[in-house]
């Protein structure tokens, strides 16, 4: 395990002297940068092909790596974020999505990152790197979070949700009749799950402004609020503000059935209609499973 930390090492510095250098650097330049890292950093390592493996992944990988970055801290545009910290991040959520959690668990991946992080980055790099990749965490459904048990802590008090802050957001089931059929709007994220429009409320808006605001800016489509679906809550960490509440209420609302144009992706990739029938055959968040489900039990006694 020792040796793969030291290789993920050599694999961060070797990234950022390719993103340094203008990303310009060709495969054969990668292998001479890594090689050479790798004798400057580690010495008697012998064996360089995890450290290569690892490097033409993520670089392959790189334009997905850096979407869903740019969902999981929406105030840091990718460019902004610091040379070492983004490679790092690279790294960590490349290990934490696409590497089999037999080899390396997310809880693993996540940690090794912010060991990085507090090697090579700044002061505040291992609580950001923390933070982007425990979001992509929790929206993944915390993979491994129970297969070990938690230990006791020792240190620090339960956290006051009271005190935390606070983002209210707005969300819709949105539903349209073309001809004897009823089909629901669902987005698609980049983590693989359909899911509902929503968006924050903006100061000075009502919550049923704002979801017609947002449901048009997200979808390119008028709705007409039916009736308030319920509510949900969770816990997010944001990499400046920490740990925050997320409360959205959701509506059930109407819309003629057209074409959906997904207009502010925001980390989404798709947007279709599903007939009522085939909603429980997609992969949706535990949390909005009860929303959809209420919606589509109101429909069916309409």
């Amino acid at each position: 395990m020792a040796n793969r930390h030291l290789s993920r090492s050599v694999v961060m510095q070797t990234l950022f002297e390719w993103d340094f250098g203008g990303q310009v650097a060709s495969e054969g330049t990668i292998d001479e940068i890594l090689l050479r890292n790798a004798e400057e950093f580690a010495p008697g390592m012998g064996d360089t092909s995890f450290m290569k493996s690892l490097v033409e992944s993520v670089l392959k990988k790189r334009e997905t790596l850096d979407t869903i970055l740019a969902k999981a801290a929406p105030d840091w545009p990718i460019e902004k974020i610091s040379i070492v910290d983004r490679n790092i991040l690279r790294i960590g959520l490349y290990e934490l999505l696409f590497v089999d959690k037999a080899e390396v668990p997310a809880k693993v991946a996540i940690n090794e990152a912010i060991e990085l992080a507090k090697t090579f980055g700044g002061e505040n790099s291992g609580k950001f790197v923390n933070g982007v990749l425990g979001a992509v965490y929790k929206e993944m459904g915390e993979p491994g979070k129970d297969d070990a048990p938690r230990k006791k802590r020792t240190l620090g008090a339960p956290i006051d949700l009271s005190k935390l802050p606070v983002e209210k957001l707005c969300g819709t089931v949105v539903y349209a009749k073309d001809k004897d059929e009823v089909y629901l709007a669902l987005v698609h994220d980049i983590f693989g799950h359909w899911t509902l429009s929503k968006g924050h409320i903006e100061a000075g808006d009502t919550e049923e402004v704002g979801v017609v605001k947002e449901t048009f800016e997200e979808l390119g489509i008028n709705i007409t609020i039916k009736e308030k679906l319920g509510e949900n809550e969770y816990i997010a960490s944001d990499p400046e503000k920490g740990k925050i509440r997320k409360h959205v209420v959701y509506f059930l609302t109407e819309t003629p059935f057209s074409d959906l144009t997904l207009k502010k992706s925001g980390g989404l990739d798709d947007a279709r209609w599903f007939r009522l029938a085939d909603i429980l055959d997609l992969n949706i968040y535990d949390d909005i499973l009860p929303i959809i489900t209420k919606a589509i039990n109101i429909l069916l006694k309409k």
